[in-house]
């Protein structure tokens, strides 16, 4: 399903490149929305909440009369999450303030859960350089997005698709949900690897 996100700040729609180089800039939110109406779902992201420079709420409650909205930015108390919701957003993403002290905070996460309801709460995990980042992309942790997310497990972008690489690939992680003995060793293929300073290399065979 493709979501098109609106990005507010200062009252209008912008896309930031990485969270900050401003590459797009249009005060006529409703053409926005317009165009996004045939959406079953669109996402707004309320950059300025998020980086605690004020917020756009009367905005995106104009907005959620027209659009069926999942609403982030500044989602940091219970009382907020409420206040976007009663202003209209069908579901709240919470993406900085499920981080504390560089790890996921688990009983915050559980707490906002039980206060809204887990079918209209998102958990946002945004990453750069292979790392978590929060505050609006302002502040980097210690952590990938796979370890963010305990008991969340990912097999993706394989390079060598029409090998016939699927099914061990599939073997191998399933091993390791289960705790099994896996077929390989699959520490090569761990996502730190890109960050922890191991500069891993093409196997001969691929060159």
């Amino acid at each position: 399903m493709l979501i098109p996100s609106i990005d507010l700040q200062a009252g209008a729609v912008v896309q930031l490149v990485q969270g900050e180089r401003l590459a797009v800039r249009d005060e006529d939110v409703f053409a926005w929305v317009r165009r996004f109406h045939k959406f079953p779902k669109v996402q707004v992201i309320d950059l300025d909440a998020a980086t605690r420079a004020g917020d756009n709420l009367s905005l995106v409650r104009t907005i959620a009369g027209s659009l069926r909205c999942r609403v982030g930015g500044g989602i940091r108390t219970i009382a907020r999450a409420e206040e976007v919701l009663a202003a209209g957003a069908q579901q709240v993403i919470a993406g900085s303030a499920l981080f504390a002290d560089g790890r996921p905070d688990v009983a915050f996460a559980r707490a906002l859960s039980e206060a809204i309801g887990r079918d209209r709460l998102i958990a946002a995990v945004d990453s750069r350089n292979g790392r978590v980042v929060v505050h609006g992309w302002k502040t980097e942790l210690p952590i990938s997005a796979v370890d963010a997310v305990p008991g969340f497990f990912i097999a993706t972008g394989f390079s060598g698709h029409g090998f016939g690489i699927g099914p061990g690939a599939g073997r191998l992680v399933a091993d390791m949900v289960t705790g099994a003995p896996t077929i390989v060793d699959p520490s090569p293929f761990r996502l730190s690897r890109f960050t922890d300073g191991s500069h891993p290399q093409p196997h001969p065979l691929a060159s």
